[in-house]
Formats: structure tokens, C-alpha cells, sequence
């Protein structure tokens, strides 16, 4: 028999069972609902309007935002008047700068237009991780720009830097520059961990669409620069690359969802409980199968009631799209989760995707290792029903501080046997005093560790000490595959 679940516990009255002592000895939980979907005997067959988003790969994305900086730079050569004065210095520098804010402002926003073949093949938590690298970088460039500007003036006129200042800040073009920057420190430094961390979620957002502004301001000081203005090509060119953007902006963050909404027309149908502070919600609309949801993936939901429609919540999916019907389960993590619980049947919902790259499409290898932690155990619940898998070769590892805290038990366990696949519990307390993802203890829950594609999701705490362990038990790291929702 190659399936079957078994339960670790860090206790000694609680030592690891095959699956009938483990289902019989642990906390009792609920039978199966009648509208959960029903254990898999064959794997879901996506419908045949199924047309999986085409997919950027990291290094591509990674090459094209280099290639479009090198360009930039060779846009700046090109113009480039070799001179040794001081102040011709000071104004090369400030052109090569400004010219790449400009271009890192709009690479940022392009990271974050939502764009599914960016976000499909990346990953959403990498593009937010990469914009918020771009910021810093943006910043810096802004930075740089605004003094090797004031140095050269000052140089220029043989002045001071405070007389510069006031000088240059006569100029129209240069305080619309001035007022660009201060939103972007603005937008800066509201995102700093410490800052965020005390921000109501929609304030951020409130400041963080301030971009768009400081965006515009700075094409319009652009346009009365020397490298832009100095040739209609490149006016064109560069007034042409800020409307791209612009359209991606306009149609993936405000048509497609509009657009989605008005077409599939969800509503709650249920909510009910599935352990200590977890829920979850179903919804049913019409056309599902047109949004092409991918196991493992993730929408942004917005829940038309008080309390929660002027927020987006990030929530995988905990069941493959089935009769025009989506589920996600939800732990009350925050104000926003916790208000999840209280809706009721008709609400409306909209939402926007699929998003996220914690899919089939990641897999290089024949056998399969899922590692769930907490609430991580929605999207690993799809992958573990719909992942291609022989007998034997798929296992689940979900890890619990007790066992009143596994969610969707029933359906894991039913979805195990029917797969002949590997599930282990593994209980105990998270303060370090247990840990049952250490190196030794993977490679004897998993025979053949290194050989296996591992997918893991959980809490940031244990997905950290996870990947190190895999790391000292020897797993390459393009073998381990990992998104963040807190983001």
C-alpha cells in the first residue's frame, strides 16, 4: 500500500499511528459536509475552455528590465558632450539619473499592473519584493539626480547651493520635479517595515497611489530636459512607453476586474466553520471556468458589506473550481479575516484573478513533497487532490500545534486514500522546543528527499526555518517552491 495518514506528535502519549489509530485518537472532528466537493477517484479535467495564461519566466523578466536600462543609458551616451568642467559633470550625472528614475518609476509600476503573464510566471510575492527593491532604487536615482542638478547650477553660476536652490526652484518644470520626489519619499517611507506595520492597510494604499502623480509630475519635468527634448524620436518614444504603461494600468487594475465582476456575478452562498477561528466561504457565480483558476493560486476579494468592501483580501483557493462554485478558508488573522466569518448567503463579492505561480507548472520532478503550516494548508489542499501522481509518489506533510487545528481533516484524509497518497500530521508546539521539519527528520518522513519537487506554505516563521532546513538536508533550491501572501 503505497497511501495512507499518520499522525506525529511531540507528546509521548501521542506517538505516530497508521491512519485508522490516527483518525480514531485525535481530536474529533466534523463528518463531511454535504456541499464539500467530493474526494477525487481521477484527477480534475479542466474544462476544454481551459487556456492557461502564457507565462514570463523570472530570468526573462529579469533580462528585459536590464535590456530596457542599458537602453536608457545608450540614450544617454548617445547625447553625451564629453567636457571637463565642473558643471557639464555635475549635468551628465544628473541626466544619466534622472533618465533611469524615470524609467525604474514605470518598471515599478509595470511589476505591479497585475499583469497575468508576469504574475503567473513570477509570482506575486516576488513582484512586490522586486518593487520594493525598484523603490529604494528609484529613490536613490531621484536622490542623486536632485543634487548633481543643484551642484552643477550652483557650479554653473558660481553661486551657492542655497541660492541654486532657490533659483532652480523658479523654473516650473523643476518644482513639478521637486514635488515628484517628495511624494515618492512620501510613498517611501510609508512603506518601511516599522511604518507599515502601524498603517491601517487602506491608508497605505491611500498614499501609495500617490505614484500615479508623482509619475506624471516627473514625465512632464522630463519632457523639458535636454535628453527627452532634444529630439522628437525620443519624445515620442518616451510619451509612448509612459501611455503602455498607463493602458496596462487602466486595463488590468480597473476593465478586467470591472469586467469580471459584471460577468460573473458571485455571491456567498456559505459560510461555515472548519476549526478554532478558520471558515470558510463558498460562492457561487456563472462562467467560472473562464477565469482558468489554477490549482494553488490565489484571488483579491473584495466583500461588498460594511466593514470590508473598501479592502482587498488576498485568500487562496481551498477547492478546485467546480460547478461554478469557489471556496477559500479563512483564519482570522486581522480585523479584515475576522469580519470574513460574519458574512452571510447573497453578499456580493468581486473578484479579481487568479494570481500566483505556486503551481502544477513549477514541477520538474516525478515525486512531489507539499509541506503545509497553519492556514498554508489551502492552496497545498488543491495541489495535493489535482497534481498528475502515481501511487506513492505525492506527499503531504502539514504541520499543527494540535490537532484541533487541522483544517479540512476529513477532505485530506479522503483525498489520501482515493490518491494512494502519503499524509502526515505533525503536532506539537512552534516555540522550538519541537521541530519535525528538521533536516533528519524530512529524510526519514520522505524517502528520497532530494529527489522530490517541495512546495511549501505556512506562516513566514516556519517557512523560513523550513527552506533552511532544506537547504542543510541537501534539496537544491530550484527544487523548492514557495509564494508569500504577505505582501
Amino acid at each position: 500500500m503505497f497511501g495512507g495518514v499518520t499522525l506525529q506528535a511531540a507528546t509521548p502519549e501521542l506517538p505516530a499511528h497508521h491512519r485508522d489509530s490516527a483518525v480514531r485518537d485525535a481530536a474529533p472532528h466534523t463528518p463531511p459536509d454535504p456541499h464539500t466537493p467530493p474526494a477525487p477517484h481521477a484527477l480534475v479535467v479542466p474544462p476544454a475552455s481551459y487556456h492557461p495564461a502564457p507565462r514570463i519566466p523570472p530570468r526573462v523578466l529579469r533580462a528585459a528590465i536590464l535590456a530596457g536600462a542599458t537602453a536608457v543609458t545608450a540614450l544617454w551616451g548617445a547625447q553625451l558632450q564629453p567636457s571637463a568642467r565642473l558643471d557639464a559633470l555635475f549635468a551628465s550625472g544628473a541626466h544619466l539619473t534622472g533618465l533611469l528614475a524615470g524609467y525604474g518609476v514605470l518598471v515599478m509600476l509595470v511589476l505591479m499592473a497585475r499583469i497575468p503573464a508576469v504574475e503567473h510566471g513570477v509570482g506575486a510575492d516576488r513582484l512586490a519584493r522586486r518593487h520594493a527593491l525598484g523603490g529604494r532604487w528609484v529613490l536613490t536615482l531621484c536622490t542623486a539626480h536632485a543634487l548633481f542638478a543643484l551642484c552643477g547650477y550652483a557650479a554653473h553660476t558660481d553661486t551657492d547651493l542655497i541660492a541654486a536652490a532657490r533659483d532652480l526652484l523658479g523654473y516650473p518644470a523643476l518644482a513639478a520635479a521637486t514635488l515628484a520626489t517628495a511624494l515618492l519619499l512620501v510613498v517611501g517611507v510609508s512603506s518601511a517595515r516599522a511604518v507599515r506595520r502601524r498603517l491601517p492597510h487602506e491608508i497605505w494604499r491611500s498614499l501609495h497611489l500617490l505614484t500615479y502623480l508623482a509619475v506624471a509630475l516627473g514625465f512632464v519635468h522630463q519632457l523639458a530636459g535636454p535628453d527627452v527634448a532634444s529630439s522628437p524620436i525620443v519624445v515620442w518614444v518616451w510619451a509612448m512607453l509612459h501611455t503602455t504603461v498607463a493602458a496596462l494600468l487602466v486595463w488590468y487594475r480597473l476593465v478586467v476586474p470591472v469586467r469580471q465582476a459584471l460577468r460573473h456575478r458571485l455571491r456567498v452562498v456559505e459560510v461555515r466553520g472548519e476549526g478554532p477561528g478558520v471558515v470558510s466561504v463558498v460562492m457561487r457565480g456563472s462562467g467560472l471556468d473562464a477565469l482558468c483558476a489554477e490549482p494553488g493560486q490565489f484571488f483579491r476579494w473584495r466583500f461588498l458589506r460594511a466593514g470590508l468592501w473598501r479592502t482587498t483580501l488576498p485568500f487562496s483557493l481551498s477547492a478546485p473550481v467546480r460547478d461554478d462554485t469557489l471556496r477559500i478558508t479563512v483564519k482570522a488573522l486581522g480585523n479584515h479575516s475576522r469580519r470574513v466569518r460574519r458574512l452571510r448567503p447573497g453578499t456580493r463579492v468581486l473578484a479579481t484573478g487568479p494570481f500566483g505561480a505556486l503551481t502544477a507548472h513549477r514541477r520538474t520532478r516525478r515525486h512531489v513533497l507539499l509541506i503545509a503550516g497553519g492556514v498554508g494548508i489551502t492552496p497545498m489542499r488543491t495541489l495535493f487532490e489535482t497534481l498528475p501522481a502515481a501511487p506513492g509518489e505525492l506527499t503531504l506533510l502539514y504541520r499543527a500545534n494540535s490537532a484541533d487545528q487541522l483544517v479540512l481533516r476529513t477532505e485530506l484524509e479522503s483525498i489520501a486514500v482515493a490518491r494512494q497518497a502519503r499524509l502526515h500530521y505533525l503536532l506539537g508546539p512552534s516555540d522550538g522546543s519541537y521541530d519535525p521539519l528538521a533536516p533528519q527528520s524530512l529524510h526519514e518522513l520522505v524517502p528520497g528527499l532530494t529527489e522530490h519537487d517541495i512546495y511549501v506554505c505556512g506562516p513566514p516563521g516556519m517557512t523560513t526555518a523550513v527552506l533552511a532546513s532544506l537547504a542543510r538536508a541537501g534539496v537544491p533550491e530550484d527544487r523548492t517552491h514557495v509564494e508569500d501572501f504577505a505582501f
